[in-house]
């Protein structure tokens, strides 16, 4: 069976496309599955501009095609890392659910947040995904999972999720240290340290909301007082206050 997102029967107006060649301008053709093409102009081959992956995150068919993308492409493009740390987070999770709907809702925030902020998006998104990940371990070795056990052990495993997807080592050290900071705001100053926070927080505040727990006056009142950007008390508003 042919994955219908590749077989051309089922394309719309858009899989071909023409796009700009970043060394001569020179109008190269694309189709949306193409995952590089060479300027016929200046001979530079650069990325397709218009590449998600976003349906890898339930397709069956992604080992696949994540499969036939150039193994440097995937090791140095870090911009695409969060789509396959997405995929690696929900694989390890299983059926948690629960688990799965909090990392995506605080990847979610975090990208709105960081990309009006102009931080470092692909540091930002992996730890978004992998903020939680080490909350079955936490449980089974401390009985809770508090920030102080995630901290602990989350850098573990979402070091050998990323190495698994040959991410560069400075962003492998970078998503850990991040990942050891949770619960320690007074050890991280950073502006990805803030966003991630905040986005956390608005999907923490969510799910109090929709269990009950948190009425609007209190709501309010930890948006203004504990939210850090201002980028994020806006997302915070837009998102929880009806």
């Amino acid at each position: 069976m042919k994955c219908p997102g590749q077989d051309t029967k089922y394309w719309k107006p858009g899989a071909i496309f023409d796009a700009k060649c970043p060394k001569c301008e020179h109008p190269v053709e694309f189709f949306k599955d193409d995952t590089t093409r060479r300027c016929g102009n200046c001979g530079h081959r650069f990325v397709n501009p218009n590449m998600d992956f976003g349906c890898a995150t339930y397709c069956q068919f992604a080992e696949q095609c994540l499969g036939t993308m150039p193994e440097e492409l995937l090791a140095q493009k870090e911009d695409l890392l969060k789509d396959r740390v997405a995929i690696e987070m929900k694989r390890y999770f299983k059926s948690d659910f629960k688990q799965i709907s909090h990392a995506t809702r605080t990847a979610r925030y975090a990208e709105r947040i960081g990309k009006i902020e102009r931080a470092n998006m692909a540091l930002i998104l992996a730890v978004a995904y992998l903020q939680r990940i080490g909350i079955n371990e936490a449980r089974r070795k401390h009985g809770r999972a508090g920030a102080e056990h995630l901290a602990q052990e989350s850098p573990p495993i979402a070091r050998g999720i990323l190495e698994k997807l040959q991410a560069r080592e400075p962003m492998i050290a970078a998503v850990c240290k991040m990942l050891a900071q949770q619960g320690r705001p007074e050890s991280a100053d950073t502006l990805e340290h803030n966003i991630l926070s905040d986005a956390v927080l608005i999907a923490d505040m969510e799910d109090q909301i929709k269990e009950g727990k948190l009425e609007d006056a209190r709501l309010k009142q930890i948006i203004d007082e504990q939210m850090i950007t201002d980028s994020g008390k806006a997302e915070a508003r837009k998102v929880l206050l009806r």
